[in-house]
């Protein structure tokens, strides 16, 4: 495969990835680890106090989406203060309790579910409590938290569970309209299709994307390119008599877009800008940032989009690829909540929170994270930003036991496998049409056709950006946080660390190229058709 000069920057950014996560320190947030169950070793302060009395009581259900009790759902409380879990599982009702919990002082518990075959969410109802994304030695699971348990029970901390085939988002069209082989984006046609206006001028500086639900602000460049901190402060300040604003919006109503709001805006089949035809926007810029901060970089870099062509930016090689938050100068597109749209995004997976106003800040609720290097124990999420947004399970992905997964977020089913097919484009899609039982470790019963290679938007949508080493990594069960190295639950079979996995998606720019992911940091980059990649399958 060719590899461009952005490519061996992004090459070395990701081949040190396993020095950057022994770089962590501090509690939750700091790149330090916190939680532990199941044995694991908690680098969190350990109390000598751990509760006056052993009386604390909390209590909730696990339904399914339509309200289905879940039995024999085991559910951990783990005291973080001693680093031990205890468990119990959920009746024929769906119900559980723990009723001997350390109560008083130094008394914080992180409550999760887990049962084969299932993905969780948490809620609350009646309980004075938050939901918090937690870093279980490399393992990231999303949790009820309880600061302090008092004798008085807890009730209402609630879990909904998903089942294979559920799903919570749907994933959008890309744009893309000419087909270039049997079997790629444009043949395929899948996702929700784009309303016939997608995008309404509010006239009042102001357009609402009828797609996604959001309202962007019109004037795409009135911000000279600056440095991340800069943006993100402007974004966080910006209110209505600004850049032509007229929509009686007031500071904190703004915000910098998170990655996947920013790739949201991108019509793949353009360039120049790549903006579908007719959009209002005015003064776009070339480059974009994203209040997603690059977790490999331990929070000195950030994730920025190209609008010339979709092109991702993740690299160092000055000054074309620069997304250090201080050093490169990019644009900034501000973004609000709007009502729902046709589609609701996912979240990213961040879960650390670097400055105010950042990724995690905004679309994660009660996220630990770090402001200015200090240690913010709970961050409150906008709670209206979850409007056009939707957490991610915990598990996520399902293992079927037939070389299949499930993902209970998009709806989607993947090939386990992710080193069986490698070559050039075109061969790579004619072999994925061509999959059937039998391949690649499949014995589900598929027949030829019924797999297709993911488009540009279905392989981003596998993202997780809460991990500090490879993505594709943390999905074969192998992960070394602080320097250590531990083996996790393996989801993909062999996903190919730092390597490029074909999209269906052709380059607007050049149809002698097509859109890759990166399997190190899920950034998306050209690469010439011929050239020889992986590629996942999906259906």
């Amino acid at each position: 495969m060719r590899i461009s000069i952005h490519n061996i920057a992004i090459l070395l950014s990701c081949a040190g990835l396993s020095l950057l996560s022994a770089c962590g320190g501090g509690g939750i947030g700091g790149g330090g680890r916190t939680g532990g169950g199941g044995g694991q070793v908690s680098l969190k302060f350990i109390s000598t106090n751990i509760g006056a009395t052993t009386s604390g009581n909390i209590s909730g259900i696990v339904v399914d989406k339509d309200g289905v009790p879940i039995s024999e759902v085991t559910i951990t409380a783990f005291h973080t203060n001693n680093n031990i879990g205890v468990t119990t599982r959920t009746d024929a009702n769906g119900a559980y309790s723990f009723t001997t919990l350390y109560t008083g002082s130094w008394t914080d518990y992180q409550i999760y579910a887990e049962k084969s075959g299932f993905g969780f969410y948490p809620s609350l109802s009646g309980s004075s409590g938050d939901i918090i994304k937690a870093d279980y030695n490399g393992l990231y699971r999303t949790a009820i938290h309880f600061s302090t348990i008092p004798t008085t029970p807890l009730t209402g901390a609630d879990f909904m569970a998903y089942r294979a085939g559920d799903k919570i988002v749907s994933i959008p069209k890309t744009g893309q309209v000419i087909s270039y082989v049997s079997g790629d984006d444009a043949a395929a046609n899948k996702g929700v299709a784009w309303p016939n206006a997608r995008f309404t001028d509010n006239r009042d500086g102001t357009v609402t994307d009828g797609l996604t639900g959001l309202v962007w602000m019109k004037n795409a460049g009135c911000l000279t390119a600056s440095n991340w901190s800069a943006a993100l402060t402007y974004a966080n300040n910006l209110a209505s008599g600004s850049c032509g604003l007229k929509d009686d919006s007031t500071a904190g109503q703004w915000r910098m877009p998170n990655v996947n709001e920013l790739e949201s805006l991108v019509d793949i089949s353009r360039s120049n800008p790549a903006l579908s035809v007719g959009n209002p926007f005015t003064n776009v810029a070339k480059s974009y940032w994203s209040s997603t901060s690059y977790q490999a970089s331990l929070g000195a870099s950030a994730m920025v989009i190209r609008f010339t062509d979709g092109l991702w930016i993740n690299g160092t090689d000055v000054p074309l690829y620069n997304n250090n938050k201080t050093t490169s100068l990019n644009s900034l597109w501000p973004v609000k909540s709007g009502s729902a749209g046709a589609v609701k995004l996912q979240a990213t997976g961040a879960f650390i929170v670097y400055a105010t106003g950042d990724d995690a800040y905004h679309t994660c609720p009660f996220c630990e994270g770090t402001v200015n290097g200090a240690v913010d124990a709970h961050v409150d999420g906008d709670s209206a930003s979850l409007v056009n947004s939707a957490p991610l399970t915990s598990p996520r992905l399902i293992d079927n036991g037939n070389g299949t997964l499930s993902d209970t977020v998009t709806g989607l089913t993947w090939l386990k496998k992710g080193d069986c097919i490698r070559s050039s484009w075109a061969d790579a899609i004619a072999a994925v049409n061509s999959l059937a039982t039998g391949q690649c470790g499949l014995t589900d019963g598929s027949t030829r056709g019924q797999w297709r290679m993911p488009n540009r938007f279905e392989m981003l949508s596998l993202a997780e950006r809460a991990p500090t080493f490879p993505i594709a990594s943390y999905y074969n069960g192998t992960y070394g946080p602080d320097g250590v190295t531990v083996s996790g639950p393996v989801v993909f079979n062999a996903f190919e660390v730092s390597q490029y996995y074909w999209t269906s998606s052709t380059y607007a720019v050049d149809d002698t190229q097509a859109w890759t992911v990166y399997s190190c940091d899920f950034g998306v980059y050209n690469a010439p058709k011929a050239a020889t990649g992986y590629t996942m399958a999906v259906r």
